[in-house]
């Protein structure tokens, strides 16, 4: 059998801009890539005002939010399922979410439905955010709490029973992609190549606020052959990220000189790896 590995996001398009060339790039060497979307996004806001779905998405976003994450799929090949949650949105002044979103059912239920994801597809590694959900979104830090909770619990023979034969994930990362050393990297050498560039202000502003983030990646995989396909699969998501997007004003042949990689920060492993490394599956043996 191959190697397996599960990522866990969110929202549709979360997949695409944290990880996308990762993916690709085992599917390339023969892995299995699954990725799970907590939620179906329903409360994301249209952020393209170019959309050429706008009718459809103001009719029933769900729907094109779905349709989108399909065209991401085709793009990169992963397999994909939904667990099943209504999206939070971004929490009230008090904090509180709607009721029955992600963010407000308790984590014992909604870890139960990852966890038969998990014996069931048996990934050898797994992917998700890390204690801040690589940003303070309601759905992001729900995703960190039950992709933890289901990575110890799906091992636990005595944990959910009858969602399958117990599976111990060989190793857990967070996603680190959008980091300060990465920006710094891409600046610096904006500044070298092209010194006269507007684009340097606004990452001169990134780095700002970026400098309180250090950098915690254990792991980088080197993906910048497929950075295109990467933001093909991003711009699928054609509602939530219009073509002048900030994702994209990083020229695609700078990244791939200055920081060629996307970087992962191992939070667990079951099998014996030393860091730095430069393979998810390093330790790990197919079965």
């Amino acid at each position: 059998m191959s190697l397996r590995l599960m990522a866990v996001h969110a929202h549709p398009d979360d997949e695409s801009s944290k990880g996308a060339a990762t993916y690709a790039h085992y599917l390339r060497q023969g892995a299995d890539v699954m990725i799970v979307s907590c939620t179906g996004g329903e409360r994301g806001d249209i952020l393209n005002d170019n959309l050429e779905r706008d009718a459809l998405a103001r009719r029933d976003l769900p729907g094109l939010r779905r349709l989108e994450m399909a065209a991401a799929q085709e793009i990169v090949g992963f397999q994909h399922r939904w667990l099943g949650y209504v999206d939070s949105g971004m929490a009230s002044e008090d904090g509180s979410v709607p009721p029955g979103s992600f963010a407000d059912i308790p984590v014992e239920i909604e870890a139960e439905h990852l966890v038969r994801l998990i014996r069931e597809f048996k990934p050898h590694v797994m992917i998700t955010y890390d204690e801040n959900g690589g940003y303070p979104h309601p759905d992001h830090i729900r995703t960190h709490v039950i992709s933890t909770l289901a990575y110890k619990a799906a091992a636990d023979p005595e944990a959910y029973p009858g969602t399958g034969e117990p599976w111990a994930v060989s190793k857990l990362y967070y996603e680190a992609i959008f980091n300060s050393s990465r920006v710094k990297s891409v600046y610096e050498l904006m500044q070298q190549q092209q010194p006269g560039s507007p684009l340097l202000a606004q990452f001169a502003e990134m780095m700002e606020w970026m400098r309180e983030r250090p950098y915690r990646a254990t792991t980088q995989i080197e993906v910048g052959e497929l950075f295109e396909l990467r933001d093909r699969a991003l711009k699928a998501h054609a509602s939530q990220v219009s073509p002048d997007s900030s994702f994209f004003f990083w020229p695609i042949d700078l990244q791939q000189r200055a920081w060629p990689y996307e970087d992962y920060q191992l939070a667990a492993s079951r099998v014996a790896t030393a860091t730095p490394e430069v393979d998810l599956f390093q330790g790990i043996e197919a079965d």
